[in-house]
């Protein structure tokens, strides 16, 4: 059974994160970039490994693994950062993921895609968009806009909410 909205052959990039494969649909990533210097900021979440700076802009940088709940990783010669772009809400934002590794572009056509699994109602798995399988190995594709929420977002942009998120002043008060 494939997966609604998936239906003819997608390219993604797959990478992984301690031992697993993972993929995001290729249309999502800007670039992938070695893992250099990364500068720490002051008080935010352990997933956020910091910002970089790319031509001028600052973009920030998010350890997937530790976002997953994962272990963290030691960073090798392999440790990448996939550049993506990635809307929230009405909002476009650009962001780094940090990963193990980077693998390839491959194709996985519609037929080859499993939905998420149902692991019950107390986790949220909206942010798998579905289950590849290659080899006998199952690949986890991220929608990878459902991988942050608004909150993360705001975080990350020093607080300011976005507009449909945004609480009315005299609601906040109620």
């Amino acid at each position: 059974m494939a997966v609604a909205g998936i239906t003819d052959t997608t390219q993604y990039l797959t990478f992984i994160l301690n031992e697993e494969t993972f993929a995001i649909d290729i249309s999502k990533v800007r670039e992938v970039l070695e893992y250099s210097t990364v500068t720490k900021v002051p008080q935010m979440p352990s997933y956020m490994d910091g910002v970089i700076n790319i031509r001028g802009s600052v973009v920030p940088v998010v350890d997937l693994s530790m976002k997953f709940g994962m272990r963290e990783f030691e960073k090798t010669v392999n440790t990448c950062v996939i550049i993506v772009e990635i809307m929230v809400g009405k909002s476009q934002t650009v962001l780094g993921a940090v990963v193990d590794s980077v693998q390839e572009v491959m194709e996985l056509e519609a037929d080859k895609i499993e939905p998420p699994p149902s692991i019950g109602t107390s986790l949220d798995t909206s942010f798998i968009k579905g289950m590849g399988k290659r080899d006998e190995r199952f690949i986890i594709i991220l929608n990878i806009d459902n991988v942050f929420s608004s909150q993360d977002m705001a975080f990350m942009r020093g607080g300011d909410m976005y507009e449909e998120d945004a609480v009315e002043p005299e609601l906040a008060r109620n």
